[in-house]
This record gives C-alpha cells, structure tokens and sequence, in this order.
C-alpha cells in the first residue's frame, strides 16, 4: 500500500449511491478522503456544466467506521464535473493527491465514457492535471450489487497506478467484473470496445395528455469477442483498464497528406 494520501471522491450516481459508500469506506481505511458528489443520480451527464443556475453546496455526515472517518463529505446541488471544479477550486483548502470517480452502477465500457458522469468527473480531475480514475462493476445496477470486490482491488492498484506515471491529463478508466475479489483474473491494459444501443424512445402520455418520450433503448450490439477490448476483458472476469484522454483530434486524418492537400488552402 502507497503513503497515505489525501483523495477527492465524486460519482454520477449521487452521494447516498451504494458504490460510492463503499468505496469510501474501503480508501478511508488508508488514505484521507474528501467526497464531493452530486445531491441525487446525474448519470449520462457526460461533462455538463451548470451555468445558469447557483449551485448549493451542503456539509453532510458520511458514515464509514468510526475508526477511519472521512476528512469531509459535501453534497452538490450541480453535476459530476461540477462536483471536481467546484472542489478543487473553490471548497477545498489543499489539493488532493488523486481523484476518483465512482464506483460506477453500470459498465462505462466503449463510447459510453462519452456520456458518462462517472468518467467526465475523472476527466475534469485530469484536466486540473492531477491522477484521476474512474471506475464502475459491470453488473452494478443489479439489485443487490456488491461493491466490496472493487473497492477492495482498486485500494490494493492504486499505488501500481500512480506509480505507472500516465501521462498529465489522462485517465484511467476502470471496469470490474461481476466477480468475488478471488475470482478476479488480474488486469487487462485495453481500448475502448464498442457498444451500439436501440435507443428505442417510447412515446406516451401525460395525465394532460400531452406526449412525451421516454429513453428505453437497450445494448444490442458490442465487441466482447475482439480480446484486447474492455468489454473482453470484463466478460472474462479481468478489470479493464483504459487510458484515455480529453483530446479528440483524430491524428491520422490530421496527418494525412491527401486529406491535408483537400482541406487546406491559403488566401
């Protein structure tokens, strides 16, 4: 285990969520932890922030065990990405050390990070240029998950993690199988996979009668036969881990030269 060091938490599934409880408790355990989290679920917020409107911060109790208490818990009226930059720059009186997100009800395999909460609270730490992961058990919206497994592996990574030394602005984003934590294969270092839903919208109708769409859609589609994916690995009982970044700039087109002759010109 690493020296004790001062972590800032955050989720998308709200500060009361079962995974973010748990993890608490397991890092309060060795490290000073501070939580800033949403009030109530902001999942697929993806990097919203909230402009137009004041954000209500609020001191709570967050119960671990008495022995190893958190240093603080704050409860944001705001989004995920709210949570870290409202932290890091006007809440917290020191830096932290580490930031992360989570634990995640649900997989944030493939294009999911786009959307996700989870991973654009990591993102917003990555951003400030301090080590952010985030991590999410790939069947934790089941009634009844347990998140003890993970926590307890990403107590005993992350030192592994922090000294990999990732690149400034870069996150680790952790998905954990549905396992016991003996039952954990090891870690598989991955790209994103690809995760294609439905989005079937049901259409229905208010007590007034007027329409409105419900989001219904489903995964239909994803490629957890392609080994060296984070849907592989998680279906196979390993953590994917996948490092990924803010910057979209798709090199090899920039670097193409017919496409660079096409799109360029000078006046």
């Amino acid at each position: 285990m690493t020296s004790k060091l001062t972590i800032l938490v955050s989720n998308d599934d709200g500060i009361q969520a079962a995974g973010i409880r748990t993890l608490v408790t397991w890092l309060s355990k060795y490290h000073n932890v501070i939580v800033v989290a949403p009030d109530r679920e902001r999942s697929a917020m993806g990097h919203a922030l909230t402009l137009h409107k004041p954000l209500r911060v609020d001191e709570v109790p967050f119960e671990t065990s008495s022995e190893f208490p958190v240093q603080a818990a704050y409860s944001v009226t705001g989004t995920p990405s709210d949570c870290i930059k409202l932290a890091l720059n006007a809440i917290l009186d020191q830096r932290p050390d580490v930031v992360i997100s989570g634990i995640n009800h649900g997989p944030n395999l493939g294009n999911d990070v786009l959307y996700s909460g989870t991973v654009s609270a990591a993102l917003e730490g990555a951003i400030h240029g301090l080590p952010s992961v985030a991590i999410s058990l790939f069947n934790g919206s089941t009634k009844g998950a347990d998140f003890n497994p993970s926590a307890q592996f990403l107590c005993e990574y992350l030192p592994t993690i922090l000294a990999a030394k990732l690149p400034t602005r870069t996150v680790l984003n952790l998905n954990t199988p549905t396992a016991s934590y003996e039952d954990i294969k090891g870690v598989r270092l991955c790209k994103l996979g690809t995760r294609t839903y439905s989005d079937d919208y049901d259409r229905r109708l208010d007590p007034r009668g007027n329409v409105y769409y419900w989001l219904a859609g489903e995964v239909v589609l994803g490629n957890e036969e392609i080994k060296d994916t984070d849907s592989w690995a998680v279906q196979h009982n390993y953590v994917s881990a996948t490092p990924i970044h803010f910057d979209l700039t798709h090199e090899a087109v920039l670097n193409n030269p017919t496409v660079h002759k096409a799109l360029t010109f000078s006046r």
